[in-house]
């Protein structure tokens, strides 16, 4: 017997290969309702472009909703669109012959380091295209105006979430970041129309970060996120979106690329920020450098006794200190 869209809907004896997860969908498809065949079609017939989308893009695609390819997930019994890309990526891998990648073990450390070099450029290369002036300036004035600035994220978005903190904590002290997932949401819960709150997601499909997006947008908060997809259930909550380049697929995440690319755009902020309040932080910057200056000439003084070099690096210490935005880090 064979299904309306021409895929025969079988039986299957004993188990299907548990690494060809289309395979998989196929032998599922009488099980699946009207809108998620819809979505097996499509992936069916386009299982390279599906690891790069998100799960807006892949419903718009489709023509169904959200919702639809979430329960197709569920059918296919996984916990979510997630996994459902992380099983396209391993019957892939599985599928396909090797192919040359950064990580190839034939490459020597001069190949190795022009291919990571390029990989990195290309990433910055490409947020930079993706850069709209528009959502750029709305998402600084919404920085300026705020009385609090929360930094959120999950995974390894926290780490980008928590160096976006540490950097503009240099130049003023309305800024924050949680790490706990609960304490977000519950920060969240607290926030009010004076609080912006800046989600870190490459997907945006995080069920946290939305989750959190969700509870700030009810609270009257004012929300950006920094994410690859111009379209995901994240970015339906919020008021300005600042695009990161670098395609990260289900097996490269956590990737230096996509982190790159998202600091591209913190370090950017940073540096209009400061240049729209140049005294203010250049006062603040002078005196949070001041506090870590004077811990670095206790340890300089003690070394000086043994030679000339330690007051040299006192005064190297202390030149690097206040010589603005771009030298702020010790």
């Amino acid at each position: 017997m064979r299904g309306r869209s021409g895929y025969s809907a079988w039986k299957v004896r004993g188990s299907v290969n548990s690494d060809n997860f289309i395979l998989q969908i196929k032998a599922s498809y009488n099980q699946f309702t009207k809108a998620e065949k819809k979505v097996a079609d499509y992936v069916i017939a386009n299982q390279s472009g599906v690891l790069y989308m998100s799960i807006t893009d892949l419903a718009d695609a489709c023509r169904v909703g959200d919702t639809s390819v979430y329960r197709f997930c569920r059918t296919m019994k996984l916990q979510g669109y997630q996994e459902f890309k992380m099983k396209m990526s391993l019957s892939q891998a599985a599928a396909a012959p090797a192919k040359p990648s950064p990580q190839s073990p034939y490459d020597n450390l001069g190949s190795m380091a022009e291919k990571i070099m390029e990989l990195h450029m290309e990433a910055i290369k490409e947020t930079y295209m993706l850069l709209d002036r528009d959502n750029f300036e709305k998402t600084l004035d919404m920085f300026e105006k705020a009385a609090r600035v929360h930094f959120f994220g999950i995974g390894d978005s926290l780490l980008t979430a928590e160096e976006a903190r540490n950097k503009f904590l240099r130049v003023t002290n309305k800024v924050s970041c949680i790490t706990d997932p609960h304490m977000q949401s519950m920060a969240a819960s607290l926030c009010g129309k004076e609080d912006l709150i800046v989600i870190i997601s490459y997907s945006g499909a995080t069920k946290d970060n939305i989750h959190v997006a969700k509870v700030a947008k009810e609270s009257g908060a004012r929300i950006a996120c920094i994410t690859h997809f111009k379209k995901s259930p994240l970015t339906a909550y919020c008021d300005s979106i600042l695009l990161c380049g670098s395609n990260e697929g289900p097996l490269e995440g956590g990737s230096m690329q996509a982190k790159m690319s998202q600091l591209y755009l913190i370090d950017l902020l940073y540096q209009e920020y400061y240049e729209r309040n140049f005294r203010e932080c250049k006062r603040n910057n002078e005196a949070t450098s001041q506090s870590v200056v004077e811990k670095l000439y206790c340890r300089c003084m003690k070394r000086e006794k043994s030679g000339r070099w330690g007051r040299k690096l006192v005064r190297t210490v202390t030149v690097f200190a206040f010589s603005g935005p771009f030298y702020s880090k010790l």
